[in-house]
């Protein structure tokens, strides 16, 4: 794997479009100080490096439930019957091309998967289940947890900041 090199300019500009990648070039290059023919020759060598996966919209469940139900979120712990390499990579395989996980880790010790799926309702999750679970030789145990309240969602990674409060400007890069 290639050594990747970043310095606190590159930190402040991950931080500054992890919190709004709407933000105009020159508005980054402000708030990151740095010129912006900088600011955009720094984040494309961050996305050539593969930092930057992708920019995407994230959505308000509250503000389209109205709109489309709220929905059913459930955290899905996972067991399966024989863990080894080839079978892990094969259920990962499995259940990843499903739209309704919305994340899936492959956990240590206990379970060996906790999913997040979201579905329309509970007959949409047990479809899920009986689609990706109950069909699936290799799945011992499940068990599901049913979110009542989402009380924080944030994707942020820290980067060098801990603690409450917003993130403090960095010093001006050379």
């Amino acid at each position: 794997m290639e050594e990747i090199n970043i310095d606190e300019a590159d930190l402040r500009l991950l931080d500054l479009l992890q919190n709004d990648a709407a933000r105009s070039n020159q508005t980054l290059a402000e708030l990151a100080h740095l010129s912006p023919p900088t600011s955009l020759r720094r984040i494309k060598r961050l996305r050539s490096l593969g930092l930057i996966e992708r920019e995407v919209a994230l959505l308000s469940p509250d503000r389209l439930a109205p709109l489309l139900g709220h929905g059913l979120t459930a955290l899905v712990e996972i067991t399966l019957e024989r863990q080894g390499a080839e079978q892990l990579e094969a259920f990962e395989a499995h259940v990843l091309p499903d739209r309704a996980v919305q994340q899936c880790y492959r956990v240590s010790p206990g379970p060996d998967f906790v999913l997040v799926v979201h579905t329309a309702d509970m007959p949409a999750y047990l479809a899920l289940a009986q689609r990706l679970f109950t069909g699936y030789a290799n799945v011992r145990n499940v068990k599901a947890f049913f979110s009542l309240k989402r009380a924080k969602f944030d994707p942020r990674l820290p980067l060098g900041h801990n603690g409450p409060g917003p993130h403090p400007p960095g010093p001006p890069a050379r």
